[in-house]
């Protein structure tokens, strides 16, 4: 399993307009092949900062599967508006 980590800056003021757009987007990331779960979590410190946490089966269920689809199309258009500057994306595997 790898771990897609995502920090999200929202340009400040449209948090509320981001979460509602998160709400529409989910199930588009949740249905994707390949995915295992998602998880969005808000900053306490720096409140238009918000956390991204995707499991996905591989990278290239992320980076070929699901960006390579019509629904990471309908993503981009409801989310990527409201980035400022664009968001990092890493993957991560388990140590053990």
């Amino acid at each position: 399993m790898i771990l897609e980590h995502a920090l999200l800056p929202v340009r400040p003021g449209l948090e509320a307009d981001f979460e509602a757009a998160f709400a529409q987007a989910r199930p588009l990331i949740e249905a994707a092949g390949g995915g295992r779960g998602v998880a969005l979590r808000r900053s306490i410190e720096t409140p238009n900062e918000y956390l991204l946490l995707v499991e996905w089966d591989s990278v290239a269920a992320h980076t070929e599967g699901f960006r390579g689809s019509a629904a990471y199309d309908r993503w981009r258009h409801l989310l990527h508006r409201f980035y400022e500057p664009f968001p990092v994306v890493e993957h991560f595997t388990e140590v053990r």
